[in-house]
Formats: C-alpha cells, sequence, structure tokens
C-alpha cells in the first residue's frame, strides 16, 4: 500500500508519495569516476536533517517509490535541480512521482553529486551519474517488470538539463566503463524537460544575460542531438531568468530532425513554478502541467491505453446552453469596403449563455484558407458550444471568402470583416451587460492567421472609415490562434517549405506587432504542415515585446488536430486550454 505524507509548500497543501526506502548505490565502492572529496551525494532535506555527515554521503544513488498496483510497462526517472549545487527537488520529484505511479509507471529518484566539480564542465559529475542510473535502470527492469526500452526521466532546472543530455547525448560516453553494467545502452526513450537551465550559449553556468534571445545565441553544444535522441515533452515559464527560448531552440532541433515533440509555454511564470494534481475550475495550464505530461504520454500510447478517436462535433452536439440569439450583417447595405463578385456576405451572430457568468465576450470565426468559411462547423461550434456552458457570450463571424479578386491580398475583406465586427461588439457590449474592454477572438488555421492580424495590426486601418461606428477602437484584449497558417515567411501561401525551423523563416510583414497588441494563446499540432513553428515563432516575438502568453504543440498531431482526437490525450482536452488561459489572465472573471 502506497504511504503517503503531507507537504506544506508556500500556497497549497498537496499529498505526495514516500519512497519504498529502497536506495541502490550507483558506483562499486571506489570506482566513482572523477571523483572529488568536496561532493556529495544527498537532497537538500538530508542535508539538513540532525546528525548529516558529508562524508558519509558521497555515493550517488537511485531511490525506489513504491511500485503501482497495476504497472503500465513503463520506468520513470526522477531527476531533481539546485544548479548543480544540491539537489533540492525532492518534493517536487515526490509530486511528479506520485502522479506517475497512479498512471502506472515504476517510478525512481536520482541523487547525483553536487556541488559542481572543479575543473569540470558544472554538469559532468551530474552527467556521468545520470548516464550510470539509466544502465542501472536498464538492468533492473525484468525485475521490477517494466520494459527496458520504455524508460523516461524528467527533471527541473539544472536536472531539465541533465535529463536533455541523457535525452540527446547517449552515444557520447560521459566516462570510461568500470565494469560489465556499462555494456547496457544508456539512452532514455522519451524526456521530461521542466524549466531547463544552461541550455543557451549565453547561460551556460547561471541565468541567461541576454535572455537567450540574441542573435548569436546558440544552444549548448554538450547536446549533440545524436541518433538516439528521443522524443520530449517540454515545460517552461515565460518569464524565467533561465530563458525559455532554450526551450524553443530544443524544440526546433527536435523538428528538424523529425522527432516528435511538445512544448508548453506558461504565460508569466518564474523558474520553480509549482503545480497542483487537482484539475481545479478556477486552474490555468501552469498549475495543470502535470496533465499536459500526462496527455503527451497517451498521444505517444507511453502507458498502452491510447483509445479510439472521438468526434468533435459528436462531443458538443446541441445549444442547450445558449439562451438568446441574434444575427445580424457585418456592414451597412452599399457601405461595404473592397466589394467583390465572387464573395459571400459577411455577418455576426450573438449567442448569449442561459446562465450569464462573465461579462467577457469571445469572437469565434472558422478557417478554410481564405476560400470558405463555416461560422456552425467543427472549429466553431464545439468552442462556442463550450463557452457558453461555462456562462460566456459568445460571437460567432462569417467572414467574405473566397479570396479577393484583382491585386488584393488574400486576407484583405476578412481583415476588413474583422475589424468592423469588433467595432460592432463593442458598441453593443455595455446594453448587452456585458464588458466592452473584454473583447477576445479566435479562429483556426486561415481563421488563427486572421487571429493574428486582428490581434497585431489593430492600429494599422484596413478600411476607410464609413461611418461613427469607425470610430470605436478594434483592439483586443486576447487572442487564441489555433493552428494558425500563412504566419511564417516560408509559407505565406501554403505550407511551410523549410517547416518554420530557420532562422530566415520570420513573422510575416503583415502582422504589424503594434503597441496594442494583446497577449495570446496558441495551440498548434506538432506533425502540422502549416508548421507549429508559425505559433512558436510568434510566440518568440511577443515575448521581445513583454507580452506574456500561452503556447501548446501537440505531439503527432496534425492540421485539423480537434476533430477527432482520444480521450485523455491534448487533443481532446484543447479547449480547456481556452479557459484556462483566460482564467490566469484574469478576462473571464
Amino acid at each position: 500500500m502506497m504511504k503517503k505524507r503531507f507537504i506544506l509548500c508556500s500556497w497549497l497543501v498537496v499529498f505526495v508519495l514516500v519512497s519504498s526506502g529502497e536506495r541502490v548505490s550507483l558506483w562499486p565502492e571506489g570506482k566513482i569516476p572523477d571523483f572529488q572529496a568536496k561532493q556529495i551525494a544527498a537532497t537538500t532535506k538530508e542535508v539538513k536533517e540532525p546528525g548529516f555527515v558529508a562524508a558519509e554521503h558521497t555515493m550517488p544513488y537511485l531511490e525506489w517509490f513504491e511500485p503501482p498496483a497495476e504497472k503500465n510497462g513503463g520506468c520513470m526517472v526522477l531527476i531533481s535541480g539546485g544548479a548543480y549545487q544540491g539537489c533540492c527537488d525532492w518534493a517536487r520529484v515526490d509530486q511528479a512521482a506520485e502522479k506517475f505511479t497512479e498512471l502506472g509507471f515504476v517510478c525512481v529518484s536520482l541523487v547525483y553529486r553536487t556541488p559542481r566539480p572543479e575543473g569540470l564542465p558544472i554538469y559532468q559529475s551530474g552527467w556521468e551519474d545520470g548516464q550510470r542510473a539509466i544502465r542501472l535502470v536498464r538492468s533492473e527492469a525484468q525485475k521490477r517488470g517494466f520494459d527496458p526500452e520504455k524508460i523516461g526521466a524528467l527533471g527541473f532546472s539544472a536536472g531539465s538539463h541533465l535529463t536533455v543530455l541523457l535525452a540527446a547525448s547517449s552515444l557520447t560516453s560521459a566516462y570510461e566503463p568500470v565494469d560489465e553494467l556499462d555494456q547496457l545502452p544508456c539512452h532514455v526513450n522519451w524526456a521530461v524537460p521542466v524549466f531547463t537551465a544552461y541550455a543557451l550559449t549565453d547561460g551556460l553556468t547561471g541565468p541567461n544575460t541576454r535572455e537567450g534571445d540574441g542573435i548569436d545565441v546558440k544552444l549548448s553544444d554538450a547536446f549533440k542531438f545524436d541518433k538516439k535522441t528521443c522524443p520530449m515533452v517540454l515545460l517552461h515559464g515565460g518569464v524565467d531568468i533561465y530563458s525559455p527560448n532554450g526551450a524553443t531552440q530544443i524544440y526546433r532541433q527536435l523538428r528538424r530532425m523529425k522527432i516528435p515533440a511538445e512544448i508548453h509555454l506558461f504565460a508569466d511564470k518564474r523558474h520553480g513554478f509549482r503545480g497542483t494534481l487537482d484539475e481545479r475550475e478556477d486552474g490555468t495550464a501552469a498549475d495543470h502541467w502535470l496533465t499536459r505530461v500526462a496527455e503527451f504520454f497517451r498521444q505517444m500510447n507511453y502507458d498502452g491505453l491510447l483509445g479510439e478517436e472521438v468526434d468533435l462535433m459528436a462531443r458538443y452536439p446541441s445549444d442547450d446552453a445558449r439562451g438568446a440569439y441574434s444575427k445580424e450583417p457585418v456592414w451597412p447595405e452599399g457601405k461595404m469596403p473592397d466589394v467583390q463578385t465572387n464573395q459571400s456576405l459577411p455577418y455576426i451572430e450573438w449567442h448569449m449563455p442561459k446562465e450569464l457568468k462573465t461579462k467577457a465576450i469571445q469572437i469565434i470565426y472558422s478557417g478554410g484558407a481564405y476560400k470558405g468559411n463555416n461560422p456552425d462547423g467543427f472549429e466553431v461550434a464545439p468552442t462556442r458550444r463550450y463557452l457558453n456552458e461555462k456562462g460566456m457570450t459568445v460571437v460567432t463571424m462569417k467572414y467574405r471568402t473566397p479570396r479577393p479578386l484583382g491585386d488584393l491580398a488574400k486576407h484583405t475583406t476578412a481583415w476588413q470583416d474583422l475589424q468592423r465586427a469588433i467595432r460592432i461588439v463593442r458598441s453593443q457590449a455595455a446594453e448587452k451587460g456585458l464588458d466592452p474592454d473584454r473583447i477576445g477572438i479566435m479562429g483556426s488555421s486561415a481563421g488563427g492567421h486572421l487571429t493574428l492580424m486582428g490581434a497585431t495590426s489593430s492600429k494599422h486601418r484596413s478600411y476607410w472609415p464609413i461611418d461613427d461606428l469607425d470610430k470605436i477602437p478594434c483592439n483586443v484584449q486576447w487572442a487564441v490562434a489555433i493552428y494558425p497558417a500563412y504566419a511564417l515567411t516560408d509559407g505565406v501561401n501554403s505550407p511551410n517549405a523549410k517547416g518554420g525551423n530557420e532562422d530566415d523563416s520570420r513573422p510575416v510583414p503583415e502582422f504589424s506587432f503594434d503597441l496594442d497588441t494583446c497577449p495570446m494563446l496558441f495551440i498548434h499540432g506538432d506533425a502540422d504542415g502549416w508548421a507549429a513553428m508559425n505559433s512558436v515563432k510568434c510566440w518568440e516575438q511577443l515575448r521581445r515585446m513583454g507580452i506574456q502568453s500561452d503556447l501548446h504543440t501537440l505531439v503527432t498531431r496534425g492540421h485539423c488536430f480537434q476533430r477527432k482526437a482520444a480521450p485523455g490525450t491534448g487533443s481532446y482536452t484543447w479547449m480547456n486550454r481556452i479557459w484556462e488561459f483566460m482564467n490566469h489572465k484574469g478576462f473571464n472573471k
């Protein structure tokens, strides 16, 4: 039976799993490579215990947790951070162990040598201990009931740096063999780096001196990205002094190598953010970061439980949560700019919830390559119904398609429709009991490109004013871009030719990123031909401007990832990211 104890954190109380107490030494006595007498192998909790004697704690070790009642065949190696000066994340390790044990993974903690060795790279002794630990874990697979090729590593901060080393550099030996155990391979099969430190050349031993964003800032060459490099799910806070660009650069390199990966970036979160094991209604994406990892495991089927995909429209079939409904044109008769004979007529629809719980308003529209758009399709109707259930007002928009004729850009008339629609919504908000200064926009694919236009370029006029309504500003307070297309210069009119991965692929010039640009939420499939880097590079640009945003990519998922998705995956729960983002930013209060 699992033993539990209370850990009191600064802002929450959580149950955490207690280890079984079974410790296994990593090295034969007298065989520790690069041994330095000043180093110890102990958690900061152990160091603070009465009677601690440093000389008695020189041997790095594995500590096994109580095994799960039902094993899924996998093993998680959990690695503390602590700047390579100590192992201080024992409470986070315990919390992760509880989550993954419940999911059926055998869990084990690595306590490696610290502080930093003298005369060697800061990570050297940790890397040696890490490679030895993976070999030892692999040797225990049959005995402990897991597959030797289903071993993952999760680490925090410096432990996250060590996790990336284990994931990307296993074919480079950290030490000379000491016995037969070292004949076993030391690769891991998946990795979970959490707020990785020391990943970039402007911060190899400390916080990033130029925020990880200089044109000459590169990934550390300690990461070899060899042919054994495994899938990863990376998690990082947006204002971490150990730059989140370390995570985006690792993610970009994995994409170049076509290795499945996810990245989750959390607005306003600093180094060492914490989460909870419960899914609170008022929670944020960062609060639930362990669930994002579990969803990655499910999508990759590491737990063996990936189920059949379910149609999204079937999950949200009715408008039962909708109250009042109305429809109106976007333009007065005879006043529509750049009229095209081949295009549909634009309109908006108001969908008021039966029970109004927030004064915020979400405007939603679909994609369709700027060749068509459907306000009743799978990219709009389910989210409309979801938000109505939450008590939020939704306005759906039909914009003009197909693409305008002549020399107009593909998005010109749609952008005009969006700016006018925002003004209409703002003008009517107060009389409907809503807040004219809490308006968000959301679109998918081409609609994601249109969302970026609306969010980044509201000070840029898309049409000449036609009446007093056009004196109302058309800025928005937040935006939700779902797999935005056409956002980088290597994919202006088509899927991204270079996957958006190279330095010469930049946000397209129509995105002004003006002074009214708002925080954004990006959700994108990692395997999308309209590349996930569309979202990542726009997120990076927002960060440069001091605009903190959320970003989530979804492993193995392509364009229109949400149309059908398996339960327990990020593609199934993606709409919750909208609510969590609004919780964090306070838009839905």
